[in-house]
């Protein structure tokens, strides 16, 4: 009997491996790169400036509870909780949306990047083909011209209109409407420049934009000068769709930046030159960018414009005009980026005058966070006077006596405060608060502070001399020195703001001012230790401080 033959069973031949699934991630960074947020499913994150947020942002355009944010699988959804100066997704301002990579997220005017931070899946190799050097696309760059920093003005006389011009410009001849041309140019010129807030400004180049060209989508990006991203600042589309204005092809973008040169281009979806899919989302059928020069032959940022739908929408004409007008916006950009700095420091030093030596409030006015709220913490000198029995001695003297001898007195002692390097920190009836190591740091802060108490000292007995011969009473005070760690900032609110310290420092000098006597100067031994050239002291019996258990030693200067 045959032997049947057995039937083996085959594996089927295996696909092609399944790629392992990693979910989305992505994280959003400030612009100025000095804070990050990272997100995870399922966690709704609160941004505010309120101390008790998930993500506190100390910037006066914050609102307390300014918007939430959370991680989804494409991307970062923002929701505004009734801020005041808005939430804006690539420059339009959003109630709820979801941003995705690379993406400008802003919240009042702190601007953050959504980054996308997912691990790469592991791939096989593949050696891409070599490129089809034949192929041509169905779009091309029909013109692309360099731009100078003057903006390229001279270009709107050329007369080389090509096509139909989609400039809302008449004229019966081309003469007639080069005319036209210019003085538009010099109208809108003056117009910009009655415009000295950026935001407003860039409204304004927007919505002049839509008046003169018939073009369906606007956008204005500002170039970061140190990291060199675009920011989206304002974008609008024809229709008021705040969606279809959201992306810039950064493809165009980018070429425009680092080439300096404006661009026509028609068809721009099937353009070989400007393949990405952010152009093929956007639907951009003829586009038109030309960069913003500054005068110092820094690229500002770009002037965008597109029609979604019409192929070879742009002539030349228009691209000209472009240019010339991109000129003018980016003169009134720097002058409004100048008024605002002006405007800035001005600001700063009427405020800092007050309470630094001139030179001090000039060097802090140049810094970017000068009238921001919030501080740090950090090792000060804390410097307190007072003038010893000073009320009794008010009760026999009139209210413009009092307030003429507290005014002698108090410049004074101010002006050699200031000579010193110290901060005024304020004024309490007849004492004197004052800092020193903040905000400005000197490696002998602590010597600094000792010589500015001695000095004192001898500029009120000089003082009482004088007053003596006018009959005046004599004035005593008494000084108190610590050093110790504080919180120095700006608090208050966005419409004043103090520069003051806290902490318990300031406590232990105010006790010591207390305890010292007529014309005395006694001075902690944190203080004691920070000295480089320390006077001769004398010990004092240790003093209790409130909220210490322990009684903390003290020095008396010898005279």
């Amino acid at each position: 009997m045959p032997r049947r033959a057995r039937c083996s069973k085959r594996s089927p031949s295996p696909g092609p491996p399944t790629k392992p699934y990693i979910p989305a991630v992505f994280k959003l960074l400030a612009t100025s790169g000095d804070q990050s947020i990272d997100l995870q499913l399922g966690r709704t994150l609160v941004v505010g400036r309120a101390v008790t947020s998930d993500i506190p942002i100390y910037d006066p355009t914050i609102s307390r509870r300014h918007a939430e944010v959370s991680l989804t699988n494409n991307g970062v959804k923002v929701k505004d909780l009734g801020s005041s100066n808005g939430t804006f997704l690539n420059g339009a301002r959003v109630t709820e949306a979801e941003a995705g990579a690379n993406d400008i997220v802003t919240f009042g005017k702190v601007a953050f990047k959504v980054q996308d931070v997912t691990p790469p899946a592991p791939r096989p190799q593949v050696v891409p083909p070599p490129p089809d050097l034949s192929a041509k696309g169905g779009g091309t760059i029909v013109r692309q011209l360099p731009v100078s920093p003057s903006g390229g003005v001279p270009a709107i006389v050329a007369d080389k209109a090509q096509g139909a011009s989609h400039l809302k410009v008449g004229g019966q001849s081309q003469s007639e409407r080069r005319e036209k041309k210019l003085s538009l140019l010099l109208e809108i010129s003056k117009e910009l420049s009655k415009q000295q807030e950026l935001d407003r400004l860039l409204d304004k180049v927007v919505d002049f934009t839509f008046q003169i060209m018939s073009v369906d989508r606007v956008s204005i990006l500002l170039l970061d000068q140190r990291t060199q991203d675009l920011i989206p600042r304002v974008s609008k589309s024809r229709t008021g769709d705040a969606s279809a204005a959201k992306h810039v092809p950064q493809s165009i973008a980018r070429k425009a930046v680092e080439d300096r040169v404006a661009i026509l281009s028609d068809n721009a979806a099937t353009d070989d030159r400007f393949k990405g899919k952010s152009i093929m989302i956007q639907s951009v059928r003829s586009a038109m960018c030309t960069p913003l020069m500054g005068t110092d032959q820094k690229v500002l940022g770009i002037l965008y414009v597109d029609n979604q739908t019409a192929i070879h929408s742009f002539a030349d004409e228009d691209l000209e005009f472009l240019i010339a007008f991109g000129g003018l916006t980016a003169v009134a950009i720097e002058n409004s980026n100048l008024s605002e700095r002006i405007r800035r420091e001005a600001m700063v030093l009427s405020n800092f005058q007050r309470y630094f030596a001139p030179n001090v409030a000039a060097q802090i006015a140049q810094q970017e966070a000068a009238i921001e709220l919030g501080g740090t913490k950090r090792p000060v000198i804390v410097f307190f006077s007072d003038i010893r029995g000073f009320t009794p001695m008010s009760e026999t003297m009139n209210p413009d006596e009092i307030a003429t001898l507290l005014t002698e007195y108090f410049t004074e002692m101010v002006d050699i405060l200031f000579e010193h390097g110290g901060t005024l920190d304020k004024f309490m009836g007849d004492a004197i608060m004052a800092l020193w190591g903040a905000p400005i740091v000197h490696e002998d802060d602590a010597d600094r502070a000792m010589r500015c108490a001695i000095d004192q000292l001898e500029a009120l007995t000089k003082m009482n001399e004088k007053w003596k011969e006018r009959g005046r009473p004599e004035l005593r005070i008494g000084i108190g020195i610590n050093f110790g760690e504080v919180f120095a900032g700006n608090i208050g609110s966005n419409r004043r703001l103090e520069y003051t310290v806290i902490g318990d420092a300031v406590n232990v000098a105010k006790r010591l001012c207390d305890s010292a006597g007529p014309n005395e100067i006694l001075i902690s031994e944190p203080f004691y230790k920070a000295l480089k050239t320390p006077p001769k002291v004398e010990n004092m019996e240790p003093i209790q401080v409130k909220g210490k258990t322990k009684r903390i030693p003290v020095y008396r200067v010898k005279k």
